[in-house]
């Protein structure tokens, strides 16, 4: 049994918002599900339970999970009922289906304490699908960089229920939270190569390089020959007359379309951007917005970005992560809860 099997078949008890009961409630309809056997070894218990995830103290209890109106089913528990597994496996990652989960995080956690000052990060469950734009939005220190360090594999979770990761839609996904337990840094370091652009606040191109260089990075770490692709998005970026230049001659703004075009030349997976256009105007900054959403939906590539600026991201239509922050009186702890 895949991952996905146990994983959704879990998912489908404890999800706790009506967003995400709603989603399940779709699929299970698409895909026709019937009434499974029993229960798969691997699979969460059906009996109400609480699980307790770090300094966070989360609280998870099971969830009814009603049939779809139509579909048949037998009850393990009062009003809950459980589905045809590989029904639902095979709907959800179907070769044609074009929102396919390529990340999936389950009571993932992190906490950080220093000086006397703690921080957690407390992710009780979170989907992102393949081609989606997903904006996270919020005030500084509430935690979308420490969010977005876990998606980048950049930062160590304190502790994993689940957290896979599946780039495209051929082959197993990958199970990053073994990766973490076993100390695999070269294999999470080859996953964020490869399939991964990293889009920084300032740009975080290297001073030396020519326009074309810095582009060509991404490329040139995987041993990939330029061809066309640098030409092509310099010229949709409107920065093609710029490529023999140095950095230090570009504007702000000419600078973050210098990274996005990095983050973006080796065809990644993924595209992941901290506060990108927060150094820029307003008006620009909806401008290289929507020009780096264009680019990244001609190539079915997922965007992560974490911004202040609700308003602008609201009008290109990205999906917002629900996240919620709250600190005690002294201020000497912050929680931040985030689901999606």
């Amino acid at each position: 049994m895949t991952w996905l099997e146990c994983e959704m078949l879990s998912v489908l008890h404890i999800s706790h918002t009506p967003a995400e009961r709603s989603s399940l409630r779709h699929a299970a309809d698409q895909a026709n599900i019937q009434t499974g056997n029993k229960l798969p070894a691997c699979s969460a218990a059906s009996s109400p339970q609480t699980v307790r995830t770090g300094k966070c103290g989360t609280k998870r209890e099971w969830v009814p999970f009603p049939l779809p109106q139509g579909a048949s089913g037998s009850t393990i528990a009062p009003d809950q009922t459980i589905v045809d597994r590989s029904a639902l496996s095979n709907f959800l990652t179907s070769p044609g289906r074009d929102s396919g989960i390529i990340y999936h995080l389950r009571d993932v956690v992190l906490d950080r304490e220093a000086q006397g000052i703690s921080f957690c990060l407390n992710v009780p469950s979170l989907q992102i699908a393949q081609g989606e734009k997903i904006a996270l939005i919020g005030e500084s220190g509430c935690g979308k960089s420490t969010l977005l360090d876990i998606l980048s594999f950049i930062a160590q979770p304190t502790s994993i229920g689940a957290f896979r990761f599946r780039p495209d839609n051929t082959g197993e996904p990958i199970d990053v939270g073994t990766f973490w337990k076993h100390r695999h840094l070269n294999r999470l370091g080859e996953l964020r190569k490869q399939h991964i652009g990293y889009v920084m606040q300032t740009g975080g191109l290297l001073p030396y390089l020519t326009i074309r260089e810095n582009m060509n990075l991404s490329r040139s770490v995987l041993g990939l020959k330029e061809g066309t692709v640098i030409n092509d998005l310099a010229r949709k970026l409107g920065i093609a007359r710029h490529l023999d230049k140095q950095p230090e001659t570009l504007s702000t703004g000419e600078r973050q379309r210098v990274a996005i075009g990095r983050a973006l030349a080796h065809e990644p997976s993924i595209v992941i951007a901290d506060e990108p256009t927060a150094s820029v105007d307003p008006f620009a900054a909806e401008k290289i917005m929507s020009l780096f959403l264009g680019l990244a939906e001609e190539r079915n590539i997922t965007v992560i970005v974490a911004s202040h600026a609700w308003r602008h991201i609201k009008r290109l239509g990205l999906r917002r992560l629900a996240h919620h922050t709250q600190r005690s009186p002294d201020g000497r702890t912050t929680e931040t809860i985030v689901n999606g």
